[in-house]
């Protein structure tokens, strides 16, 4: 029998943020076709960026992290499969569907295919490593365990110092914890941020009475009757810990990928349509390396909500043949306690970095810049400076670096002036 894209239609593998964008924005475009959306949770999608910050925190439920209604997926004759992970999958040849089937047994069919898989947590690969309270921070079943146990500990050991670990670490002394941040980096989130944002973030924690440990490794664990009760570090130290929330990265999942014999590296490889090295596969979200969003240079891959959300809408375009040319600047947050940082544009490479404002009153901003061009902002509880940069990144606008760094001077000042 002919393939028929009508009746065959779009799988969509991985439940996520980039998963549900996808299904929704076909829908929102005109498709027709039957969709299916399948994930390995038992739950429908749902917000993961409120795992480390609101749920902890309890002031967010699983009914109030759901991207949608319970009817909505069937309103709009998406069929919703959780619970099967999908492990193999054949593409369409012969003029015959496309055919993934999941670890169950179930074969889902399909003329068309995105996948949006995700990443899953980097494990510690250390001794001891699986005494019971030793805890990961990826998905819902991770969070309400981690806010289960916090709810009975009293020292909380945070291994990694990127914004997850700080995040729960904010969680976690918010409740009169004794928490103790350990990070085998020389300085806290260095991927991401300068050297003067690590440092204020170092030095607002343990104000808040956290200690922070830093170019500090962890080489095991020690428990008895199956539950952690220390972590050893490289020099010898041994700190006590009824819980420890590891969070040191994540590792895209290419396994299905690399399966299609998809060109992986670091991630999916897609183009700037989230296309793969498959034309007829399409990929978004965690899972994936792209080009740079607004210069379209190198391959980067972006761990955030509004990436996946842009990547996702993409995907849905590319596979109705509406393919699009957009410009995106990428931003993030992350709340740390009354701590907000949000950032616009990618900082990578950057040669100059102008501080607005004192670091010590919690409230600056940091502009990144190279060879004189505007790459990034780091706002700590200034959004205004948040909101002007990523204008000025957005329509390209000058902010130069010799009139930005005089805090009395609103930058959107500056933009009218350019303007």
């Amino acid at each position: 029998m002919p393939l028929s894209e009508h009746e065959a239609g779009t799988l969509v593998v991985g439940a996520s943020q980039a998963g549900a964008q996808l299904v929704t924005s076909l829908r929102q475009l005109g498709d027709t076709a039957p969709i299916t959306l399948v994930g390995a949770e038992a739950h429908a999608p749902y917000q993961r960026p409120p795992l480390s910050k609101e749920f902890l925190a309890g002031m967010a439920t699983p009914e109030t992290l759901a991207f949608r209604s319970p009817t909505f997926y069937p309103d709009h004759d998406i069929e919703l499969v959780c619970g099967e992970r999908v492990e193999e999958i054949a593409l369409p040849r012969d003029d015959r569907p496309g055919v993934a089937r999941t670890a169950s047994g179930r074969e889902l069919p399909f003329a068309r295919l995105a996948l949006t898989v995700g990443a899953r947590p980097r494990r510690l690969d250390v001794p001891g490593a699986d005494l019971g309270g030793i805890l990961y921070l990826r998905d819902l079943d991770d969070a309400v365990a981690l806010r289960d146990q916090l709810a009975g500990a009293s020292r909380v050991v945070v291994v990694g110092g990127g914004f997850v670990g700080l995040e729960a670490a904010a969680a976690a002394r918010a409740m009169d914890k004794q928490v103790t941040v350990v990070e085998a980096a020389d300085r806290l989130v260095g991927r991401a941020v300068a050297p003067v944002v690590s440092e204020f973030y170092r030095g607002a924690h343990e104000r808040r009475g956290s200690t922070v440990l830093l170019a500090t490794g962890v080489v095991g664990f020690q428990g008895t009757a199956g539950r952690v009760e220390a972590v050893l570090l490289a020099d010898g130290r041994s700190l006590p810990a009824d819980l420890v929330m590891v969070g040191i990265g994540v590792i895209p999942r290419v396994e299905l990928a690399e399966q299609l014999g998809l060109e992986c590296d670091g991630g999916i490889v897609v183009d700037a349509h989230a296309r793969t090295s498959a034309p007829s596969v399409v990929a978004a979200g965690d899972c994936t390396v792209q080009p740079h969003p607004m210069t379209g240079d190198g391959r980067v891959r972006l761990e955030s909500v509004p990436s996946a959300v842009a990547q996702a809408t993409l995907a849905a375009t590319t596979l109705l043949g509406r393919e699009v040319s957009t410009r995106s600047v990428p931003w993030f947050w992350s709340n740390q306690g009354d701590l907000k940082l949000q950032i616009a544009g990618l900082s990578t490479g950057f040669d100059e970095a102008v501080v607005r404002g004192n670091p010590d009153s919690e409230s600056f901003s940091v502009l990144y810049y190279r060879t004189g061009q505007l790459l990034a902002v780091d706002a700590v509880n200034s959004p205004a400076d948040y909101l002007a940069v990523r204008k000025a990144l957005t329509h390209g606008l000058p902010l130069p670096a010799d009139r930005v760094a005089d805090a009395g001077t609103p930058l959107k000042s500056l933009l009218t002036a350019a303007a």
